[in-house]
């Protein structure tokens, strides 16, 4: 196993001290995966001040001492070090009731989550897996420490991290430890918003269709919308997927960035109660865009999205359903309002969209790329897509005798006529029509 040399001094200077030291947790397992740790944490016989002790020259992070982890700041980043600990029971499903320190590596890595991360390995020591998290990595299997209730009781965000761990690493579910998801999935009813959505965020770049329905259990106990749209009939010959597989494949069917991700989540969690039926039995979801915005800014804000996400994504669902003519004059028009990014991720999300019917009714590639086409063209052109890019300005507008409100109306008139190709964007062109606006002959 390749260490950084940042990370061995660490190690080194624990030993050096008198003290048993190991890398522990997931740089374990990414090594044992012969991938490249993010971070690596060190679990140590040191108590947090003898730990501060073995570094008086560096800086360190104590913001984690009371709970026994003390951060010692490197030249390549901070390495947290943590003493060997047991803990009590997690009355909130969260923190635990009490800690205490041990001298014993297996007694601390029985506190730990999954088999997988409960491995230890020290250069001078050797590989710690009391519970088998390696075999378990090379079965292909996710399995809890101990009993799996209980593990999910103690911190019930251990729930959303098993999904994520099982996407991450295409890992199978053990009987057991499904079960226990499943069944304790009420208890993430409890957990600060803050610490689900940034789970979420972590876990939805990653998956695939087939992850989103196997796991739609543990997804709907943290966002309620989504439970009733599995299994839900559209009733449309246009969709042969129930509403949840149809969700599940546009999420697919997007890149993983995540306002894209949030938005196609989210693009139908307003079909359900807009949900009518014609006379032939025909399913018709009338305002399901604007009724879906609604629900998925209720939804973020409750996660505590950030403003900016939460507003982007909204903006995504409730444009969703706006139909992107082949026209440059349409679509400058739809640029204007929206923006360069917000039209790409538009365009993405709609052919997303299209393509995850189910039904192969017909092939959406071309209207897509005719779209892709023009805006390229309109690129090129740097058109004028808003105020700012009009060749006049409000100052030019004032030497005319413009005043007040008048400047900004005239301003939008223009760059309006500028969008509908009735302008053109030139500075004699744009001053003429002012001058003859304002002796009333526009």
């Amino acid at each position: 196993m390749t260490i950084p040399a940042y990370v061995t001094d660490c190690l080194d200077a624990l030993e050096g001290a008198g003290y048993e030291a190991y890398l522990v947790g997931g740089c374990v397992r990414d090594m044992c995966l012969g991938q490249r740790p993010q971070d690596f944490d060190i679990c140590t016989a040191a108590k947090p001040g003898e730990i501060q002790g073995v570094f008086p020259d560096k800086p360190l992070v104590l913001a984690g001492v009371k709970h026994g982890t003390v951060g010692v700041v490197t030249g390549e980043g901070v390495v947290e070090i943590t003493t060997f600990r047991t803990e009590g029971g997690y009355g909130d499903n969260r923190h635990p009731d009490w800690v205490d320190f041990v001298e014993d590596i297996d007694a601390d890595l029985a506190r730990r989550d999954f088999t997988v991360n409960a491995m230890a390995y020290a250069p001078r020591r050797g590989f710690r897996d009391p519970f088998g998290g390696k075999a378990d990595l090379e079965a292909g299997i996710l399995r809890a420490v101990g009993d799996p209730e209980t593990r999910f009781r103690e911190d019930a965000l251990r729930i959303l991290r098993g999904f994520r761990f099982a996407v991450r690493f295409r890992l199978t579910l053990d009987g057991a430890t499904w079960a226990a998801m499943v069944s304790q999935a009420p208890l993430m009813e409890h957990l600060a918003r803050e610490r689900v959505f940034d789970e979420l965020c972590k876990l939805l770049p990653l998956v695939n269709a087939r992850d989103l329905v196997q796991f739609h259990p543990i997804l709907s106990a943290v966002i309620p919308e989504l439970g009733p749209m599995l299994g839900f009939d559209q009733h449309s010959p246009h969709h042969a997927y129930d509403l949840y597989t149809h969700t599940a494949h546009v999420v697919s069917g997007v890149p993983g960035d995540l306002t894209l991700r949030w938005a196609a989540l989210l693009h139908d969690c307003g079909k359900i109660p807009c949900f009518t039926t014609d006379d032939t039995g025909r399913g018709h979801f009338y305002g399901h865009a604007k009724a879906g915005a609604e629900a998925a800014e209720a939804i973020l804000t409750g996660l505590r999205a950030p403003r900016e996400l939460r507003e982007n994504a909204v903006t995504l669902i409730a444009e969703h359903m706006t139909r992107l003519e082949p026209d440059k004059r349409l679509l400058r028009r739809r640029l204007s309002k929206l923006g360069w990014e917000a039209m790409e991720r538009l365009v993405l999300l709609q052919e997303a969209d299209m393509g995850s019917k189910g039904t192969q009714e017909h092939d959406a590639q071309g209207y897509f790329s005719e779209i892709r086409r023009l805006l390229d063209e309109i690129r090129e052109e740097e058109a004028c897509l808003k105020l700012r890019d009009l060749k006049i300005s409000g100052n030019d507008l004032m030497a005319l005798g413009y005043e007040g409100r008048a400047i900004g109306a005239c301003l939008q008139e223009m760059l309006d006529c500028v969008l509908d190709e009735k302008l053109p964007n030139e500075r004699n062109a744009l001053l003429a029509y002012a001058r003859g606006r304002n002796r009333g002959e526009s």
